[in-house]
């Protein structure tokens, strides 16, 4: 075993163009990083609304370990059954008790230490559910015992909660990472205490979109202020990522980065 985990976290795959993303490019980041373990945020995988089986199998069956999600996860009735089922598919935490699913999970192989996963999802502009800061008090005090290596899935909406989050959990876990918003924020660092961090992954899905929508249906709705129905664009694939390497035995983080493959069109205006 090396004395570091390489890590590879896969934003918000979208639809049936997210996972052609990941089958299609997630062999060559393999190629590249030579990760230890694989984890992507699935929770928009069916037609952009929730997660099924099939989706989930496929994930898996391209080198995916673990799923997390959010708050679209209960969006579709057949994936409900799923986060009962699924021992490597986590909803966040901190909705109140009695809803299915769990919050976290520890994966272990015979190559690696066990690793923990822990999702959350925030508050602000969301659901109010129960408090994320509260919430990953409690996981910790369960997760920090059996391991140092322990990555947290932030599902929110505004970066300073994100970011508040990640300063409050900083030296405490190994990485935040930021999902929801699907767009790839440029903040990838390691904070002053050992912990990785990003406000957000990123989207794995159709870039001729808006965050993986039809353009003149997300036009409809922001001109005429009336519901559309949801329609997912399919142009474009592309596959947003973070890498990130955790160290054996202290947990810490030592290296970050984010990227978009393949990247995106960078132009120089003309005068």
């Amino acid at each position: 075993m090396n004395n570091i985990i390489k890590t590879l976290f896969i934003g918000d795959v979208v639809g049936a163009v997210g996972i052609d993303a990941v089958k299609q490019y997630l062999p060559i980041l393999i190629e590249r990083y030579q990760p230890d373990f694989i984890l992507a945020n699935g929770e928009n995988a069916c037609e952009g609304k929730g997660i099924t089986e099939i989706e989930a199998n496929l994930l898996f069956s391209l080198g995916i370990n673990v799923l997390t999600s959010g708050n679209h996860i209960w969006e579709n009735w057949k994936g409900k059954n799923l986060l009962s089922t699924c021992p490597n598919l986590i909803r966040p935490f901190n909705y109140p008790p009695g809803n299915i699913g769990k919050g976290f999970l520890f994966f272990e192989n015979e190559q690696l230490p066990q690793i923990a996963v822990l999702n959350l999802q925030g508050r602000t502009y969301m659901q109010t559910i129960d408090c994320p800061f509260k919430a990953a008090d409690y996981a910790l005090s369960i997760i920090a015992p059996k391991t140092s290596y322990i990555i947290v899935d932030i599902h929110a909406e505004t970066t300073a909660e994100k970011i508040t989050l990640a300063n409050y959990l900083d030296g405490r876990v190994s990485a935040v990472i930021g999902t929801h918003t699907h767009i790839q924020t440029a903040d990838a660092q390691i904070m002053q205490k050992g912990t990785a961090f990003i406000t957000d992954a990123g989207m794995t899905g159709p870039y001729d979109s808006v965050v993986g929508l039809k353009k003149d249906i997300a036009y409809k709705r922001f001109t005429l202020q009336s519901p559309f129905k949801y329609q997912m664009a399919t142009d474009d694939p592309r596959i947003a990522y973070v890498f990130f390497e955790m160290e054996i035995p202290s947990g810490k983080a030592n290296f970050i980065e984010a990227q978009i493959f393949p990247e995106l069109n960078r132009r120089r205006v003309s005068e």
